[in-house]
């Protein structure tokens, strides 16, 4: 593999460059194989990084233990701490102040594998799991689906987001579309997870060609936003309008990053 050329092709067409980086992943040479799923690996990580980070939640008042610049002690709360100053020493955790938290949140990504997945598409799903990993490297989730639905990467495991991806570039398209259970999945991954806030992130053009009620799936879910290829996302509006989903589309793998910021921030 040339780097140079790699280099001249990712500054041409950087989601073309990607997606032939992902087709080359499942190289037959082991060598090159390998190489490619290094180099796609730590571009997809990249790439995602690369989006900006927003503070996410709506902050309220709560009463904490102390800490410094969490907020202004609270009198009444510290009353029993103050008077004991007269008795001993009051100790930092005898304080409470009181200062805004935010809610955590947990997400649990959904990847469409069915039918043709290779290139672009594939491109596409690797960028998503390197931005979930990188957003909430402590509770997300992975769930692929085609005919089956394969949990890749559950809620309450740690695994390092190197690992995640390459895992992701190692899928090849395979079977129908089974929505409704892949949804299912979803939800039980999050409700493992203790986060105020609970999102799943569905990857996919939503045309279900498994029976199932996918809307009843998805209206059972806290949060959907659904993320759609640009020019085949019908079915995706219709979902997202059925159940209150947020919706939008990209044109290839550099445009994920912006796609989680507009549906999550």
């Amino acid at each position: 593999m040339d780097e140079a050329a790699l280099d001249e092709a990712m500054a041409n067409s950087l989601d073309e460059a990607l997606a032939m980086l992902a087709d080359l992943t499942a190289a037959t040479d082991p060598k090159l194989r390998e190489l490619a799923r290094r180099i796609a690996g730590r571009l997809m990580i990249d790439i995602a990084r690369s989006g900006k980070q927003h503070s996410r939640g709506v902050g309220k008042m709560t009463l904490q233990n102390y800490q410094p610049d969490a907020g202004d002690i609270d009198i009444d709360a510290s009353l029993d701490a103050i008077s004991e100053l007269r008795h001993r020493a009051a100790t930092s955790s005898d304080l409470k102040v009181r200062g805004w938290t935010k809610p955590k949140t947990a997400i649990c990504l959904v990847l469409d594998r069915s039918g043709s997945m290779g290139g672009g598409p594939l491109a596409n799903s690797a960028v998503a799991a390197a931005a979930v990993a990188s957003r909430n490297p402590s509770d997300y989730s992975v769930v692929v689906f085609g005919t089956d639905v394969v949990v890749a990467k559950s809620q309450d495991a740690a695994k390092d987001p190197h690992d995640v991806v390459n895992m992701v570039l190692a899928l090849r398209g395979f079977g129908t579309t089974n929505l409704s259970d892949a949804l299912l999945v979803a939800q039980q991954q999050l409700q493992r997870s203790r986060a105020a806030r609970k999102i799943t992130v569905l990857l996919s053009d939503c045309r279900a060609t498994v029976v199932g009620d996918a809307i009843a799936a998805a209206g059972a879910l806290d949060e959907l936003v659904i993320i759609a290829p640009d020019g085949d996302d019908v079915d995706a509006q219709i979902l997202g309008v059925s159940v209150g989903a947020r919706v939008t589309t990209v044109l290839g793998p550099s445009d994920i990053p912006d796609a989680f910021a507009r549906l999550l921030d």
